[in-house]
């Protein structure tokens, strides 16, 4: 049921981290993937040698999923290389923390475009061959922030809130053609982007993960396979919680 053989899935942010993580877990059922990135460098190179090692098919896309020209042009790429999208993961994320009242409105709209606007875009692009093949799975990468808040993150609690009211509404919208929309709230996960934080915050956070530790990007792409395969043919509008019980 975890087979995902011959299928085609477009993970965006996946040069390294969690995106990293999740295009190899679906490479490694025989997913064909779809690589999306916004810098040269040796973080997509790392990818692509550790695809090319497991013998996978690979696409690489850089661009931003915030431009809509962009996005449609990758889908229409897809489409005509392979014939088919079967998964699309939204993972691309960035941050610019501060406390709201020292927030620009360049540090909203950036965050904002990016994490949930970047997701729409590449959800609406996916979404007319999926209906067409009466089968997909769309996965939004959420985080605890959007449902237990943290301090400095308002645009990001913001648009990965949004993230998980735009899951409901299309698994509402797109259900009946057996396109599966589901989230994920993701907790602290040992990313480039958690180990920027000062040791005090991983301190802190250990304490309150009931787990004892922080998460690794490959226990997410674990819960993104399941969402992604056979094993959750009857889960749909959900969101489910990787964050070592972080977040109930």
């Amino acid at each position: 049921m975890l087979n995902l053989n011959d299928q085609v899935g477009i993970i965006t942010g996946s040069s390294r981290g969690i995106g990293r993580a999740i295009a190899l877990a679906l490479a490694g059922q025989g997913c064909r993937i779809v690589l999306n990135h916004t810098r040269d460098g040796k973080d997509i190179t790392e990818t692509c040698a550790q695809l090319d090692a497991l013998g996978n098919q690979y696409l690489v896309y850089r661009g931003s999923v915030a431009a809509a020209a962009f996005v449609d042009d990758m889908v229409k790429s897809v489409l005509d290389q392979w014939g088919r999208i079967d998964i699309l993961v939204n993972n691309a994320g960035i941050n610019k923390d501060k406390p709201a009242m020292l927030l620009s409105e360049q540090d909203w709209d950036e965050v904002v475009d990016t994490n949930l606007k970047g997701a729409f875009l590449c959800s609406k692009a996916v979404i007319k061959p999926m209906v067409k093949q009466r089968s997909g799975r769309i996965i939004n990468i959420s985080s605890q922030t959007a449902v237990a808040g943290r301090e400095g993150q308002s645009n990001y609690g913001a648009a990965k809130a949004g993230l998980i009211g735009m899951t409901k509404s299309m698994a509402r919208e797109l259900g009946p053609y057996n396109i599966l929309v589901n989230a994920l709230i993701v907790g602290f996960i040992d990313t480039l982007m958690t180990k920027r934080l000062p040791r005090e915050i991983h301190t802190d956070m250990k304490r309150l993960i009931p787990l004892g530790r922080i998460g690794e990007p490959r226990e997410v792409a674990n819960c993104c396979l399941f969402l992604a395969s056979g094993l959750s043919s009857y889960i749909t509008g959900s969101t489910i919680n990787c964050s070592g019980g972080g977040y109930m």
